[in-house]
């Protein structure tokens, strides 16, 4: 069986036939690196591409997964990092699990790079 480290900040629950499962925050924080390009300007107002150049992943280690957020996940896909080890949680209509205002309190399932 697996082992979640959770590398949000907050924590992420899980709706699961049995109920909610929840994964507490690890405490590992993963930063992301980037630059900035103005590209142009639309009615005045700057227009900027970021393009992701780093991040600090922890190292994989066997039977652990890492769940970060998609903004991660994303840059990770950008740069070609290719590992099997990260999945962020799927906060799409399909998984999410929302209360009386809206809010998602849970998701589904995760999704992979």
């Amino acid at each position: 069986m697996a082992k979640f480290v959770n590398c949000t900040p907050h924590a992420i629950n899980i709706q699961t036939e049995q109920g909610i499962v929840t994964i507490p925050p690890s405490g590992i924080s993963i930063r992301i690196e980037s630059q900035q390009t103005q590209i142009g300007e639309i009615n005045g107002i700057p227009v900027v591409r970021t393009v992701y150049t780093g991040l600090n992943l922890p190292e994989p280690e066997p039977d652990t997964v890492y769940i970060v957020s998609t903004v991660v996940l994303q840059a990770a896909r950008e740069m070609g990092i290719q590992r099997n080890d990260l999945v962020a949680p799927d906060t799409g209509p399909q998984s999410a699990v929302r209360d009386g205002t809206g809010q998602i309190v849970a998701v589904r399932r995760f999704q992979v790079l």
